[in-house]
């Protein structure tokens, strides 16, 4: 079940985000049994997908509204957004390249150098 809520673009720095409201958060610190950051999520801005991590800063959770997630967004500062979010369980990892790998395993340097 997707979480939703309609709240406003803001900015800290050069970084577009929005807040998650209270209720939401604590859904999705039970769903992934984490509330440490970062924390994988999912779900859509105005309609568009994005998977994202939701990030504690400055003692606040945000989740980064990114230009592939909105077009423009450094530039919408203040828009009202709708949201919908909710914990992502998907395998997130990113296999090595096989060419990679075996360049890696041949060179004891190269090997040594990934493994630190």
């Amino acid at each position: 079940m997707k979480n939703q809520f309609t709240t406003k673009l803001e900015i800290i720095g050069i970084n577009p985000f929005v807040f998650i409201p209270k209720e939401i958060l604590e859904k999705i610190f039970k769903t992934s049994g984490k509330n440490k950051s970062p924390i994988p999520v999912k779900g859509t801005v105005n309609g568009k997908e994005f998977k994202q991590n939701l990030m504690k800063y400055l003692g606040e959770w945000r989740l980064y509204i990114n230009l592939t997630m909105l077009k423009d967004s450094p530039k919408r500062i203040g828009e009202l957004l709708e949201i919908s979010i909710e914990f992502d369980d998907s395998d997130r990892t990113i296999s090595i390249h096989p060419g990679l790998d075996k360049a890696i395993k041949e060179n004891s340097v190269a090997l040594k150098n990934f493994e630190n």
